[in-house]
């Protein structure tokens, strides 16, 4: 498996400096329980970049780089709140800047029981192909979930993306499970945590 930035070593000087940033802000080291309920060496708080002044617009432009490079076809990106929420938002921003139309969407872990009852915000994915986003996946149940939801929703989804993959087995599942591929644009190793 390689990753986006380790596919394009050097040949891109925002892939390198996200991944900067993702080292500097986000990455913390020593032993934390993760949400998965599994114990690691670190911890990689992508919220401390999704949400960052200089790395939110880098997130957006090298996530829609690496779509790009796959030859994945999209006109709407969104996952399960909350960490994909900033990513979806980034990437809009960053398409909207090249003059490329692109929508995002948040997908909440149920339908609401009150107003439209969606469980899917934003505007509409009926019968659009969509990308589902994650910032960092352990297990790949988040990104699963979305994918559940989206398809309830009438989506097509044609991917899934994530910033950063743990190298646990989440891109597997994902891809065994949801039948779509799974991009990550950095590995644990592209940022030094083997």
């Amino acid at each position: 498996m390689t990753s986006y930035a380790s596919a394009t070593p050097g040949a891109d000087p925002e892939v390198s400096r996200l991944c900067e940033l993702i080292d500097q802000h986000a990455v913390v080291r020593g032993r934390v329980t993760l949400s998965s309920g599994k114990e690691a060496d670190y911890y990689v708080d992508l919220r401390r970049v999704t949400l960052h002044h200089e790395a939110a617009p880098l997130v957006g432009r090298v996530m829609l780089k690496m779509l790009d490079a796959a030859g994945i076809d999209y006109s709407a990106v969104g996952g399960l709140t909350m960490g994909a929420d900033p990513v979806g938002t980034a990437m809009l921003h960053a398409a909207s800047a090249q003059g490329r139309g692109l929508d995002a969407f948040v997908v909440r872990k149920a339908a609401k029981s009150y107003g439209m009852g969606r469980q899917v915000e934003g505007p509409s994915i009926e019968g659009r192909k969509v990308v589902v986003l994650e910032d960092t996946s352990t297990t790949g149940g988040s990104a699963l979930q979305a994918v559940e939801g989206v398809r309830a929703a009438g989506g097509d989804v044609q991917a899934v993306a994530v910033i950063v993959d743990r190298d646990t087995g989440a891109k597997e599942k994902i891809e065994a499970e949801a039948g779509v591929p799974c991009f990550y644009a950095y590995s644990k190793q592209d940022l030094g945590l083997e």
